[in-house]
C-alpha cells in the first residue's frame, strides 16, 4: 500500500519524499492499536485531493514514494535500531523521510538518525504529554520516555502540552514548554516557540496534541488541545522560517467508529509535505 494510492506512484529515485511506515504498539500503555495506524493512514490517503488550495501547489509532483514498513520490532531496542537504520539510509540518499507510526517510541530511532546527519538539530514536539519520564513500566524506551531520550541527542521545544507527572515537572525545561492552556489565551507564544528552534528542525507530531473532538482515535487522548488550523498555521510558520529536514506522525489508534481520524492524519501529513514543497518552490 502506498500513500495516495494509484494516483501517487513514483519511484524511489524520482521522489523527494519517502514515507516509512512503522507499525509498532509494543510500549503502549492504555488504548492499544497504534500498530494499525500506518495502514489506516495509507488507506485513508487514497481519498485526498492532491492540489493544495492553501499553497497552490501539487506537492506530489516532487515525488512521494512509500517504502516497505519496518518489520524488525520484537523488542523496543530492536525497533529503535531498525528505525534508525532505515531512516539513515533514506537521509543518505538525499530524500526527506516521513515516518508514520505506530506509537511514539518510533520517534527515538528516527531522531537518532537525524541527529547524526544534522549536528545542532532542534526537535519540535507537538503533543499533549511531555513524555519526559526516564523510565516507564521498566523500559527507558517506552512511549512515555520518548522526549527524555530525544533531548539526549538534540534540543527540544514542546508545544501543546497539557499533561505531565510531578517527576517530569522537576526535570522539564519550562522555558521550552508551551502548554495548551497558555497557547489558548496567547497565540503569540507560537511565534516565540518557532523562534527557539535552530535552523534544522525535525518535527514529531503525536496526534493527541489535537483536541480529541478532532482526533479521538489516539492511544492517550487528552481534552483541551488546539484545533487543526491553529496547529497547521504554526507548522506553516516553522517551515517558512526554518529548514524542516523530516517529520513523523504517530499515535493513531484506528477505530471503525472514528474513521475521520484516519483521514485527518493523512491530511496533516500531506499538508505538511505541501508546505515543504511550497518552500522549495519559493512560494511559501
Amino acid at each position: 500500500m502506498n500513500f495516495g494510492g494509484d494516483e501517487i506512484r513514483y519511484s524511489y529515485d524520482d521522489s523527494a519524499f519517502i514515507i516509512l511506515p512503522v507499525p509498532y504498539d509494543g510500549t503502549s500503555t492504555w488504548i492499544k492499536g497504534s500498530e494499525r495506524g500506518p495502514d489506516a493512514i495509507l488507506d485513508a490517503s487514497v481519498n485526498l485531493e492532491f492540489y493544495d488550495p492553501e499553497t497552490c501547489v501539487e506537492a506530489h509532483l516532487m515525488g512521494i514514494h512509500t517504502v516497505q514498513p519496518v518489520t524488525e520490532r520484537e523488542t523496543p531496542g530492536l525497533l529503535v535500531r531498525s528505525v534508525h537504520d532505515r531512516v539513515l539510509r533514506i537521509l543518505k540518499s538525499s530524500k526527506l523521510p516521513v515516518v508514520i507510526g505506530g506509537n511514539h517510541t518510533v520517534t527515538i530511532g528516527s531522531v537518532y538518525a537525524f541527529a547524526e546527519m544534522f549536528p545542532g538539530l532542534s526537535v519540535l514536539q507537538l503533543d499533549a504529554h511531555t513524555d519526559l519520564r526516564d523510565e516507564y513500566e521498566g523500559s527507558p524506551l517506552n512511549h512515555a520516555c520518548v522526549m527524555a531520550r530525544v533531548r539526549e541527542r538534540a534540543e527540544i521545544v514542546q508545544v501543546g502540552i497539557r499533561s505531565m507527572s510531578a517527576g517530569e515537572a522537576l526535570s522539564a525545561d519550562r522555558e521550552r514548554i508551551f502548554p495548551a492552556h497558555e497557547l489558548y489565551y496567547d497565540k503569540d507564544l507560537y511565534i516565540k516557540a518557532a523562534g527557539m528552534l535552530k535552523e534544522n528542525v525535525y518535527i514529531t507530531i503525536d496526534l493527541d496534541v489535537f483536541d480529541p473532538s478532532l482526533i479521538p482515535a489516539t492511544g492517550t487522548p487528552e481534552p483541551g488541545g488546539p484545533g487543526y488550523y491553529e496547529i497547521m498555521h504554526f507548522l506553516r510558520e516553522v517551515v517558512r522560517s526554518k529548514n524542516v529536514v523530516g517529520f513523523d506522525v504517530v499515535e493513531l489508534s484506528p477505530s471503525s467508529d472514528f474513521r475521520a481520524s484516519d483521514f485527518t492524519a493523512a491530511r496533516i501529513i500531506y499538508q505538511l509535505i505541501s508546505y515543504i514543497a511550497a518552500k522549495r518552490l519559493g512560494s511559501l
